[in-house]
């Protein structure tokens, strides 16, 4: 990382003219860099029109400064912004007088990440920022902007209490060998450690919606050859996007597009057809179809509604890793009678279009569109969050094994590593690597 007693400048607008633009500095030398460039002395917190001034004295642009004094600024330092007229040329001026006044132009991310150091955003609210720069929707933006506001960190910094609690618990009891923890409050331990178990597999439920949210849901779409999965993608995505024949195999690479469902964003993957035999083409196709799989959010396993037994049968074997399975039963136009659906499969015709309003709905249960209906308990969350979730459970869950068996330090150390799975999340413990990573993927002026 740079030093952070660096004064730091990036332009803070979109790329591109328009009618605003804005400069932003941070760090200790900000007033002075403004005071050289400005018309006039900044006042903190109030809208001063100026006029910019390069090194010649002569006017660069005129609009608007605003001043914020530390601590009292986004990042926690002395911070300036200038507002000019909207073009990359007189923006670019500012920034060029800025780094001759003693600023460097700042690394992506690198207004967030000082703000994330100086205690004004822990690290889940700071990744939201970026969440809510890039949200494609109403719904995406303002389960960011709850993320923003702290939703999702005051439950995780809830659950990671009460790990910390149970863990000098057991530590204490550590102390008096002799006795059986259930002289020492064991049935209470149990008990707060089963709650603290419910209430984080709630939340790794809410947060993996929250990550499809942000994501999008990474749907393969699975099944034996002339099933009509192309077909199926056609439909779905509304245009001729593969190729559909009635010959065997003619899908031989993945095929992707993302469509979006009232603001679910949904990223499709047609793949060859599963079966036995094939050319070597073929064959390489199957196995980039079942490395699709293994990274899955759900499948979408297609089969032909007049056998899908034998359509089952063939494929069975590559979806059993996936999570979540939904089984299409095409070309129901060819059926007498359509059988009803039920929860696990919804009939369809890719051909006619029928039944496709049902797969919708069932789309969007999959996302969690039902428990997000009300939009008030939504937040964004990445996929290292649910990462970390999912280890925290682990390490709960082998901590009440131990729990049970009395091996209170094995159970102690198990706490201490569910906590600090917890803090990687909000940044309680952070390695500066991982910090780099993350804010390298945030525009500059952020």
């Amino acid at each position: 990382m740079n030093n952070a007693q660096d004064t730091i400048v990036a332009i803070a607008s979109a790329p591109g003219a328009g009618g605003v633009g804005i400069v932003r500095l941070s760090g200790p030398v900000a007033q002075a860099i403004a005071k050289n460039i400005c018309t006039c002395t900044l006042t903190p917190r109030h809208a001063h029109y100026v006029r910019f001034l390069d090194e010649e004295r002569r006017v660069i642009d005129d609009g608007i400064a605003l001043s914020f004094p530390a601590p009292a600024s986004f990042t926690g330092e002395d911070v300036v912004e200038l507002q000019a007229h909207g073009s990359p040329v007189v923006l670019q001026q500012l920034v060029a007088r800025a780094c001759a006044l003693g600023a460097r132009m700042a690394r992506p991310g690198e207004f967030s990440e000082r703000a994330f150091l100086n205690h004004k955003l822990d690290l889940a609210q700071a990744e939201a920022i970026a969440d809510l720069i890039a949200a494609a929707d109403t719904r995406a933006a303002r389960a960011a902007r709850r993320s923003l506001d702290g939703v999702f960190s005051t439950r995780v910094d809830g659950i990671g209490q009460s790990l910390l609690a149970l863990r000098v618990h057991v530590e204490a009891a550590i102390d008096f060998a002799d006795e059986s923890i259930d002289t020492l409050g064991g049935e209470q331990v149990r008990a707060r450690l089963a709650d603290t178990r419910d209430s984080l597999a709630g939340l790794i439920a809410d947060a993996e919606r929250g990550r499809k949210l942000r994501d999008g849901m990474h749907a393969v779409i699975v099944g034996p050859p002339n099933a009509g999965k192309s077909s199926l993608l056609n439909a779905l995505a509304g245009s001729e996007r593969a190729i559909v024949t009635d010959v065997a195999g003619t899908t031989r690479d993945t095929l992707r597009e993302t469509i979006r469902l009232d603001g679910l964003e949904l990223h499709l993957v047609d793949t060859a057809g599963l079966r036995d035999g094939g050319d070597a083409i073929e064959r390489e196709g199957m196995r980039r179809a079942r490395a699709e799989l293994t990274r899955a959010d759900v499948a979408l396993a297609v089969v032909d509604a007049r056998d899908p037994d034998a359509g089952r049968s063939a494929i069975a074997d590559s979806i059993a890793g996936v999570p979540t399975v939904l089984w299409i039963h095409n070309k129901a136009d060819l059926l007498t009678d359509v059988p009803a659906d039920d929860h696990a499969s919804v009939h369809v015709s890719a051909a006619t279009g029928a039944g496709l309003a049902r797969l919708h709905e069932r789309l969007r249960a999959l996302a969690g569109e039902p428990a997000a209906a009300g939009g008030e308990g939504e937040f964004s969350a990445r996929a290292r969050h649910v990462e970390a979730l999912h280890r925290a459970s682990l390490h709960a869950a082998s901590a009440a094994e131990q729990l049970r068996y009395e091996h209170l330090e094995l159970a102690a150390e198990e706490l201490r590593l569910a906590h600090d799975a917890l803090g990687e999340i909000t940044g309680r413990l952070s390695a500066d690597d991982m910090l780099g990573h993350i804010f390298s993927t945030f525009c500059i002026g952020k």
